[in-house]
């Protein structure tokens, strides 16, 4: 079950509503994470001193406006919070406009309000509301420190709270060079118009939105997979003991999953050679020492005969030599 990001009321006027809010998308990229080349181990990012090149705890770290090159002046939590607005929960309409009125370019994150339990029906008395008259709500939510402008409107059953953004957060169009004037002022001819106007039409057809998809993701997908099957994968087993909670891996769900299908099936091969990859060595070690060993034992068995043969041609060269003495 999805955790709340936020709790708190949904308010205009005296109504208040009390909801929570869900994330309303789902990130789908795929991420990488980079490795050494040499023994495939993670590269970390870490805190480092620009100037002593050593790690930084991060009780050590403090937050710092740079207001001009290399000159920064220190901000104390304090500071941060006595900037941050007072309401942390309450999501407070301040108007309602016509949702046609708002450009697209304002809208940036979608959200989804949820009621809390016996809240059902001051929920569906505004979303009628809204969808009956054609207005959205603006207004503001804080979340953690920072306030966003939002926007309240209706979709199906449900009350989506879109993040906006500021219009100081938006580039002037008039910043472009955007071609201005009538179709006239450049030569465009009667049937152009018409032609275009009638290929929009025969191109026009509903809102489909499942017959998108993310074809690069698709296509990588497959080509991580062959990949997996052609080379099998990187496994480090000690790599998850190293890591803190909170440290960043940018690795995403999709990319874990194949990883733990991937280790179900080939994790008990794995693991045998890599706790006899020693033992292997030991053994391939070893081997030659016992060869050498049999083939000493074999030359001393070899030479024995040989010394018994020998000491016996001496015994009897000297019984002879005694004998022919003796007559």
């Amino acid at each position: 079950m999805a955790r709340p990001i936020w709790s708190g009321t949904l308010s205009f006027g005296l109504l208040n509503i009390p909801v929570s809010l869900m994330s309303g998308e789902r990130r789908t990229d795929i991420s990488f994470r980079m490795l050494d080349v040499r023994n495939n181990a993670p590269i970390r990012y870490e805190r480092v001193n620009a100037e002593t090149g050593e790690e930084v705890a991060w009780k050590d770290i403090v937050k710092a406006f740079e207001y001009d090159k290399g000159s920064y002046v220190v901000l104390e939590p304090d500071d941060i919070k006595s900037a941050a607005p007072e309401s942390h929960d309450a999501i407070e309409v301040e108007a309602f406009v016509d949702v046609a009125a708002i450009g697209p370019q304002y809208f940036e994150k979608p959200y989804v309000l949820v009621p809390a339990k016996k809240a059902e029906k001051g929920y569906v008395l505004l979303r009628e509301a809204l969808a009956s008259t054609g207005r959205i709500g603006i207004a503001r939510v804080v979340i953690r420190t920072r306030e966003s402008l939002c926007a309240v409107m209706p979709q199906g059953n449900a009350l989506l709270l879109l993040m906006m953004r500021y219009p100081q957060e938006l580039v002037d169009i008039e910043d472009y060079n955007i071609p201005e004037g009538t179709r006239g002022d450049y030569r465009i001819t009667a049937k152009e118009q018409q032609f275009s106007e009638q290929l929009i039409e025969t191109m026009s057809g509903d809102w489909e939105p499942e017959q998108y998809r993310d074809e690069f993701r698709e296509r990588l997908h497959e080509v991580i997979e062959k990949r997996m099957k052609a080379k099998g994968v990187v496994e480090r087993e000690h790599e998850d003991a190293d890591l803190h909670e909170d440290a960043a891996t940018n690795v995403v769900d999709f990319m874990s999953l194949l990883q733990k299908s991937i280790e179900k099936k080939q994790r008990t091969p794995a693991k045998k050679a890599g706790k006899t990859g020693g033992d292997e060595e030991d053994g391939k070690a070893k081997k030659p020492a016992k060869k050498a060993a049999r083939k000493s034992t074999k030359k001393a068995a070899a030479k024995k005969p040989a010394a018994k043969k020998a000491t016996a041609k001496k015994t009897a060269k000297k019984k002879a030599g005694g004998k022919k003495k003796a007559a």
